[in-house]
């Protein structure tokens, strides 16, 4: 794993219906309307934070 490397996450789906905590873990990674992104380090927080809401939300690495 690459320690310059970072992932831009973007929510694609909203939120509405799902469990109580994946709204939190999409809060925690910074994210909040649907189509808005962030960038955040790759570390194994973050990846086990996305593998929890990966069907709501889009990866990609940026340098």
């Amino acid at each position: 794993m690459d320690t310059l490397a970072n992932l831009e996450i973007t929510l694609k789906r909203s939120l509405i219906g799902r469990p109580q905590n994946q709204h939190k873990i999409i809060k925690a990674l910074g994210l909040g309307k649907v189509n808005s992104s962030v960038i955040r380090p790759d570390n194994e927080a973050v990846r086990g934070a996305i593998k929890h809401v990966d069907h709501l939300v889009e990866v990609k690495e940026v340098n």
